[in-house]
């Protein structure tokens, strides 16, 4: 700003109505004023603060000290209907008074009445085009969930005021449309780590899957499309996997499900339902009134399955949460950290809270906790999408762990283990052929299924249960071999499997 219409927020003193502050959302604050008193008129602002961490909070009370050490007016535009409800609710708390511009709303001519406006991105466009709303003396105006694309039709009508943009991840939605072509400054806010350190956000226990991805294919927004996700995640065993995963992490706690496809969350919700547990599905097709309806059994009920696509990421706050369950694979750093923040509010008795991945998510960005060098993120966008493993490398790195339950069946059996890299170096040294390798590993397989069995029938039932552990072998030898095609990789498990079941049979043949 100018120095003659310079603000320092920090003089005006807190509101003695409505909430009270934090520290660090007071530390904010302070640094969001400093920004804003040194930029030059028409430069923005983007503010980065975790979810959970009271974004709305911070801007309600800025928008409250703006108003009046200014006397102008604030505009907040928001991309959903919960968020513009949940705003305008905040600011009347603070004692702003302020007006939503919604759908309902036809026409607005600027007047003393109000000094704040909540507006739908897309209502607040159409009104604009169509000259229907009039807004004048606006010298702020603050975009909720700025990482959203949507927001960049409105600045044009914008340009001589400061706009200030909140999110939890300062990484555009797109990867085509970089977050600084718009924001010249940002501030961040306190970490993750310090605000469930300091006992703020509860702290997560994450838990990761591995899924091959090879099947995923990434759309022009830069994150796998719906499509490829369906026929992946929509596929029964992997409906068994979801399912054994929470029965193993999750059994008997609230659990909220995240989806990247309408099918494969019908899917989820027929598999938990046949499983006779107590679970509903939403997505963005269902009624209001059938929302809210789900959503308060949801919140009612203690071991609730909650099933969803692209609806709770942003504007849904239930702190009774326990467990999130990611069904999907992402590429958006932005998405990984929104459906990971539903679970992360605190209560008396809640100060932790289960993660469970199955979209190998954690091996692409790592815990939600770890420290994220924003401002790198935020002025290199595309080095940062550059830098992201690749689906390969993270299934490179995957070293297959039995499930408890499994290894009990293999209680007999020494060592289940069997490194595949290593077996392949003593091959190459010794100058052996590579199926070497494999056939050890179908020794020790046979041998396994053997020792835990009581007749030859029972032996190959075990057999049928190391499917994911031959996979495993399959996909570490093929690796090293460098033989990755799919028909290949499809052959060389087959024959796997012949070879191992022909093991245990002539095993208890000579046996007998």
């Amino acid at each position: 700003m100018s120095e003659e219409n310079s603000i320092d927020l920090t003089e005006i003193a807190e509101s003695d109505e409505g909430k009270d502050l934090y520290p660090f959302q007071n530390e904010a604050i302070g640094k969001i004023s400093e920004k804003l008193n040194h930029l030059e008129d028409s430069h923005n602002i983007l503010f980065q603060l975790p979810t959970g961490g009271g974004k709305t909070v911070i801007f309600s009370e800025i928008s409250r000290r703006y108003i009046k050490a200014s006397g102008k007016k604030v505009l907040i535009l928001t991309h959903r209907i919960e968020l513009c409800k949940q705003t305008s609710n905040m600011l009347t708390e603070f004692g702003v008074k302020n007006k939503i511009i919604n759908s309902k709303v036809k026409e607005v001519s600027d007047n003393n009445d109000y000094q704040c406006f909540v507006a739908m991105v897309e209502t607040l466009n159409n009104r604009l085009q169509d000259e229907k709303v009039t807004i004048n003396n606006i010298g702020l105006v603050i975009i909720d969930e700025a990482h959203y694309n949507s927001f960049r039709k409105l600045f044009k009508y914008f340009e001589e005021v400061n706009i200030l943009g909140v999110t939890a991840t300062p990484l555009s939605s797109s990867i085509k449309l970089p977050m600084n072509e718009n924001y010249q400054e940002l501030v961040i806010g306190e970490s993750i780590s310090s605000l469930v350190n300091k006992g703020y956000l509860a702290k997560a226990t994450t838990y990761s899957y591995n899924v091959h991805l090879d099947s995923l294919k990434v759309g022009i927004n830069g994150d796998y499309t719906v499509k490829s996700s369906e026929q992946l995640y929509g596929n029964y065993m992997m409906q068994e996997k979801l399912l054994r995963a929470y029965e193993e992490k999750s059994q008997g706690k609230k659990t909220l499900i995240f989806n990247n496809g309408i099918s494969t969350s019908y899917g989820v919700y027929d598999t938990f339902k046949a499983a006779g547990y107590d679970i509903r599905h939403l997505d963005h097709h269902a009624a209001e009134q059938e929302r809210r309806d789900i959503l308060k059994w949801f919140k009612e009920t203690p071991d609730a399955i909650l099933t969803s696509v692209g609806i709770l990421t942003t504007g849904f706050d239930e702190p009774t949460v326990e467990t999130i369950i990611l069904n999907r694979a992402t590429r958006s750093l932005a998405l990984y950290h929104q459906m990971i923040g539903r679970g992360s509010r605190i209560l008396p008795k809640k100060k932790t809270f289960t993660v469970i991945d199955l979209g190998n998510n954690l091996h692409r960005f790592g815990l939600w906790d770890d420290p994220v060098d924003w401002y790198h993120i935020f002025q290199a966008p595309h080095q940062y999408y550059d830098d992201l493993k690749s689906d390969e490398i993270i299934e490179r790195q995957f070293i297959y762990e039995m499930p408890d339950e499994l290894k009990a069946k293999f209680s007999n059996s020494d060592d289940i283990s069997f490194n595949v890299e290593e077996e392949y170096k003593k091959a190459m040294s010794n100058h052996e052929h590579s199926k070497i390798v494999i056939q050890k590993s179908i020794d020790q397989h046979a041998k396994m299924c053997i020792e835990n069995a009581e007749d030859m029938w029972d032996a190959l039932d075990l057999a049928d249960l190391l499917n994911d552990d031959i996979q495993d072998r399959i996909k570490h030898y093929s690796y090293c071999t460098i033989k990755t095609t799919k028909n290949y990789l499809v052959w060389l498990e087959e024959d796997y499997l012949r070879r191992l079941r022909a093991q245990i049979r002539k095993a208890f043949v000579v046996a007998d």
